[in-house]
């Protein structure tokens, strides 16, 4: 515990590092904030039902999740900052198939300036097609008339959907500022704060349902918080996982060749086992409500069918549901790995570099290589993405935990708070060490630098 507390008292010494951290914080501080203030013409005390729609999960409780209980608020970040990380999405699937945007990919700076500057107008453009739709749906999703104190009008429609798409700009523009000031990816860290505000209420609600009923008490409590633990493990795990691929390179003489027969240092291409993310996670669950919406149209409304798919698929613990759920994050798991992972690419600059791997020829054969090695550990990491994104309904089917509690033993809030949490961790540590301190997780004392 010394040491550790040592190592804090090291960060605080460098001071860019300080002052990133303070303006992050501070940055974080502004956006939990608005995540309080209602928009004008909304009543407050009205908001009761809405608010217990989005704490039992699915599609609403992930988006009340992602930004930090705005959504059930009704406040100026309602929307937070999920049309931006739509409209980045879609303009990196774009990339894949319209040429405009494959030679901004490879101009370097100034071309991700223009697509970034896309995806800011395309960010622009989802809000306004959201804006509308949240407001109006605030009715079908317990708010009765009486809360809208001006109306459902043109009077309140046009400001709250300026307010609102002014919202989400303003979350981007925290978060940018907060990957160019501050420490972390600032749109990460927006997610992660809100999911994070979610989750004291929830572990609350759980330990007064364990103590106060005699259902379980503090022991059945505490292999909660050790089984909670052991996930976050698993999901450090499953992030940081990496098959490594020798690579050779030829050693370069002094005019620039190389030496014939003569080999330089081995080098390594890390391949991550899940090299998709949560993407796969996000996308399955937009499409799980599908089958829900489509039990209530056509012909299959008033039918059996129509019944057994609106029954099964409105429960995001139901059994269907979840195997469905997790079949579709295998699929979608390879489907986004293919078109993240480039290895003709990695293949090409390989060849361009000089190098190679041992045993395989340069060029078709090496991205054929490499091709097969991410078909092989994507189906583990596959199924291990599926076990994580579906162990909140086991562990609250055997286990009885409380639905709000639940969602934090695994699925995309929990894999999100691993993922920026090791990554923020990572760019402390490159402070520390180019500082000459040992990182966050060392001793903590000054490193001794040998000229």
């Amino acid at each position: 515990m010394k040491k550790f507390i040592e190592t804090l008292s090291n960060i605080w010494k460098i001071e860019e590092l300080k002052g990133r951290i303070i303006i992050t914080l501070g940055l974080l501080l502004v956006y939990r904030f608005g995540a309080q203030v209602v928009l004008p013409g909304i009543d407050t005390q009205q908001l009761a039902e809405l608010s217990s729609r989005t704490d039992g999960g699915g599609l609403l409780g992930i988006l009340n999740a992602f930004t930090g209980g705005a959504f059930a608020n009704a406040s100026f970040f309602a929307l937070g900052i999920m049309p931006y990380i739509s409209a980045s999405i879609v303009v990196q699937l774009m990339g894949l198939a319209i040429p405009y945007l494959q030679k901004l990919q490879k101009e370097g700076e100034s071309g991700r300036k223009t697509l970034n500057q896309i995806t800011r107008w395309l960010t622009i453009g989802i809000c306004l097609v959201q804006a509308p739709a949240y407001l109006y749906s605030l009715g079908s999703l317990g708010v009765p008339d009486s809360a809208f104190l001006l109306g459902k009008g043109l009077d309140f429609m046009i400001p709250a959907v300026l307010i609102l798409v002014t919202g989400t700009i303003f979350a981007m523009w925290l978060g940018e500022k907060i990957t160019d000031k501050g420490i972390g990816n600032g749109i990460s860290l927006l997610i992660m704060v809100g999911i994070i505000a979610r989750m004291p209420q929830s572990f609350v609600q759980e330990f007064v349902s364990r103590t106060a009923g005699s259902n379980g008490g503090l022991m059945l409590i505490l292999i909660e918080l050790i089984l909670w633990f052991v996930v976050i493990l698993a999901c450090i795990m499953l992030v940081m996982a990496t098959r490594q691929i020798p690579v050779q390179y030829a050693r370069r003489t002094a005019s620039g060749g190389y030496e014939k027969n003569v080999f330089g240092s081995r080098q390594y291409i890390p391949l991550k086992l899940n090299a998709s993310g949560v993407m796969p996670i996000i996308f399955a669950q937009a499409i799980m409500f599908a089958p829900a919406y489509i039990g209530r149209i056509g012909a299959l409304k008033d039918t059996g069918v129509g019944e057994w798919l609106q029954t099964e698929f409105s429960n995001i613990f139901g059994l269907w549901y979840n195997i469905v759920f997790a079949l579709l994050i295998i699929i979608f798991t390879y489907f986004y790995t293919a078109i993240t992972v480039p290895t003709n690419k990695m293949a090409d600059d390989l060849k361009r570099s000089g190098g190679f791997i041992p045993g395989i020829r340069p060029g078709k054969e090496t991205s054929d290589y490499l091709d097969k090695i991410m078909s092989l550990i994507t189906f583990p990491g596959s199924l291990f993405l599926a076990l994580i994104a579906v162990l909140p309904a086991i562990v609250m089917k055997i286990m009885g935990i409380q639905q709000g509690w639940a969602l934090f033993y695994g699925g995309t809030s929990l894999l999100i708070l691993v993922g920026v949490a090791i990554d923020t961790m990572q760019q402390v540590n490159s402070y520390l060490l180019n500082r000459h301190y040992d990182g966050l997780m060392k001793t903590g004392k000054n490193r001794k630098v040998v000229a």
